[in-house]
């Protein structure tokens, strides 16, 4: 077992299918440019093997699907029966929803047994503008039908202040009537918001004020949490659960367990560090020689994590898997 100076160790993994969106978000993506797909990326046995090999080098013991959108990615019918097949503790997926309905037969078949939704707003005017992409019923009507399907459904909402603050209270209500937990991510400051100027000053709306937020009508007691949990997560008697990820006002670096494999077959350590190790020639070896060679590339990988904090990073964040 690779394991650092701070005991950590890579637990999770995150495989981004495709760096390809059907989004450009305000807070990932500058001008309205959506992303397309890497000039290489991964085929789906390449992928498989990727995760298989990882698996065993690393001791793996959850998995999430992310993206860009990894249900635009041509692999992910064939890739995700592959890897539900493999000795993991949990797979799940993070999609902005767009495609659940076309997608459902093969989520449903797969065994999966709940997904992250990102979704930002109810406000279908709100939406366009920050997703600049998709329509707002069709993502809520999938993330109805998976839910009667018995899935666990998470919601993901980024709050910013002249956006959507204001959704914070709504959002939260919807998740809460519908039994879906509320996960409200701090703005990262990463890609275009730091590299330009100080939107990312503006925007930022970080835990202590969305707690306020949510306090103005909503009575909570903090929970408790696996060690290495990126959320600080809350209960409202009665109602439910929600969390904050706060990656700036309370981070989790130093118990952080995250590797990411891109799609174009780099891994990464850590979001705040852009350096990366290229897994492919460790496909084309043998599995002695490859879980050598890749262990060797572990250990580095490991070490390129911060140790305390988040420091942001130029990256932007779905070319690497969030």
């Amino acid at each position: 077992m690779i394991v650092d100076a701070f005991g950590r160790r890579f637990r999770n993994l995150r495989v981004s299918l495709t760096a390809a969106c059907n989004y450009a978000c305000t807070y990932c993506v500058p001008d309205g440019k959506r992303l397309q797909a890497a000039e290489y990326e991964l085929s789906a046995p390449e992928m498989a093997r990727a995760v298989s090999l990882l698996v065993d080098a690393a001791g793996i013991e959850k998995l999430r699907i992310t993206g860009g959108e990894p249900l635009l990615s041509p692999k992910f019918d064939e890739l995700l029966p592959a890897i539900m097949q493999m000795p993991l503790d949990d797979v799940s997926l993070t999609t902005n929803g767009q495609l659940i309905q076309r997608k459902a037969e093969v989520l449903l078949s797969s065994g999966m047994r709940r997904i992250n939704v990102s979704l930002d707003t109810l406000d279908p005017i709100r939406f366009r503008e920050i997703a600049r992409g998709g329509d707002l019923e069709t993502v809520l009507t999938g993330i109805k039908l998976l839910h009667s399907a018995g899935l666990k459904i998470k919601i993901n909402m980024v709050p910013m202040r002249t956006r959507n603050a204001d959704q914070i209270k709504p959002m939260l209500e919807y998740c809460l009537a519908h039994g879906f937990e509320l996960r409200f991510i701090e703005l990262m400051n990463m890609g275009h918001l730091r590299a330009q100027g100080n939107q990312y000053q503006q925007e930022f709306f970080g835990m202590e004020e969305i707690l306020e937020t949510i306090g103005e009508n909503y009575e909570f007691t903090r929970t408790e949490a696996p060690y290495d949990s990126t959320a600080v997560r809350y209960e409202i008697p009665d109602r439910g659960y929600f969390g904050i990820i706060a990656n700036e006002s309370e981070p989790f670096c130093s118990s952080c367990t995250r590797l990411r494999l891109s799609s174009n077959g780099y891994l990464y350590g850590c979001l705040s560090n852009a350096v990366c190790h290229d897994i492919k020639p460790i496909l084309e070896m043998d599995h002695h020689q490859a879980m050598a060679r890749l262990q060797t590339m572990l250990v580095r990988t490991l070490a390129d994590k911060q140790e305390l904090s988040f420091r942001g990073e130029v990256t932007v964040m779905k070319f690497i898997g969030g």
